[in-house]
């Protein structure tokens, strides 16, 4: 018997992080996992890197019967008890191959706090096809409920984070240096894909407005999106070529995280936002916005400022109020550093989702035997 984790994520983002990290702790408690991810994609590589069992699968989209026949042979050789999907665009795809298959279970982890559609296969999909909600925040479970889903149905499990990287990272001016930037100069930082929810342009008429109070501000932009055009245009318009720089992908996140004074997430739409842990566990203070699970990991003014969404004004006050009281700044990001190895460890966050599946098997009266020595591929 065994444990599927299904990921049909191209990049390397939040969620392909967690689908990693539930892996190889679920490997490590002695479960037998499969993960069926994009070939080559970033997440298929470092999972092999790894040695967790990956099963690559080409997903074109929901509509991909193929994929689903195939998937639905590889689920019945490996008598696949359990399927777990990590982003909606695996949903269809794997309701399809699961029926085929008859897997008895079936979880959706919701990352993101968008509204469900309201159309009929939308509602097929998950009101169907899915035995339990996985929602990362009470944000994402308000909207689940909102759209429709039985409240009795979703588990709130938030992300968790592997702190070694965190700890390890010995770089603290190393982006500095690579950049020219100065002792004096204020370096503030977001980490997230540039789409139009994750609210950059915000964030830049913000630095915008500090200019003249704050010259020495530089903003380091992290990330690819299909929003680089446009807001490298905005960029431009404002005449801060000199203060915001775009570095576009980058691996070494905590590398860029510990040559940072200050991190802003300025989305106007977020399931969690796993960018705050990150920052948060390289004691940094945080300056978000109060929108979906956010509220969840920033406590106002005890691990960072939470500032209204699509408010350019309200985000310069905060990152100026963050440089005039620098002591106090400091003392967030120690708060929040502590804040996340409280409550945000990924140990925490497998263990929250192995509970979810021991209830599944629970109401289901079946005996979970997904758990053994046995990992052949």
């Amino acid at each position: 018997m065994s444990l599927f984790q299904i990921d049909a994520g191209k990049g390397w983002r939040g969620g392909q992080r967690q689908s990693l990290l539930l892996c190889r702790l679920l490997l490590q408690q002695n479960f037998s996992c499969y993960l069926v991810a994009q070939p080559r994609s970033p997440l298929a590589l470092k999972a092999q890197e790894e040695g967790i069992p990956v099963i690559p699968l080409r997903m074109r989209g929901e509509a991909d019967f193929w994929a689903a026949a195939r998937l639905a042979l590889i689920l019945k050789r490996r008598q696949c008890q359990l399927i777990h999907y990590h982003d909606a665009h695996a949903v269809m795809l794997g309701a399809l191959a699961s029926r085929m298959a008859q897997v008895p279970l079936r979880v959706l982890t919701r990352r993101v706090d968008f509204a469900l559609n309201e159309n009929p296969l939308s509602r097929w999909k998950y009101q169907k096809n899915i035995d339990a909600f996985i929602a990362v925040s009470t944000g994402v479970r308000e909207v689940l409920v909102k759209g429709g889903i039985d409240p009795q149905k979703i588990y709130v499990v938030p992300d968790g984070i592997d702190f070694t990287p965190y700890e390890e990272n010995k770089e603290k001016g190393a982006l500095r240096r690579e950049l020219n930037f100065t002792s004096a100069d204020y370096v503030v930082g977001i980490v997230a894909h540039l789409a139009d929810h994750k609210g950059h342009k915000y964030l830049i008429e913000a630095v915008r407005l500090l200019k003249e109070k704050l010259p020495q501000v530089r903003l380091i932009v992290v990330g690819e999106g299909p929003l680089k055009l446009e807001l490298s245009r905005q960029v431009k318009d404002f005449h801060l070529e000199d203060v915001v720089f775009f570095l576009g992908f980058r691996e070494d996140i905590p590398r860029i995280l510990a040559s940072l004074d200050l991190f802003v997430l300025s989305s106007h739409m977020e399931g969690l936002g796993s960018s705050l842990l990150e920052a948060m566990a390289s004691r940094l203070p945080v300056v978000a916005t109060q929108v979906g699970g956010i509220p969840d990991v920033v406590i106002h003014q005890e691990t960072g400022l939470l500032v209204p969404p699509k408010n350019p004004a309200a985000l310069a006050e905060a990152i100026l109020e963050m440089y005039n009281h620098r002591e106090k700044a400091q003392k967030m990001g120690q708060r929040g550093y502590e804040v996340v190895h409280e409550k945000f460890s990924a140990e925490a966050m497998a263990g929250r989702v192995i509970n979810v599946y021991q209830n599944l098997f629970k109401a289901k009266k079946m005996e979970m035997s997904i758990r053994h020595g046995s990992r052949k591929n």
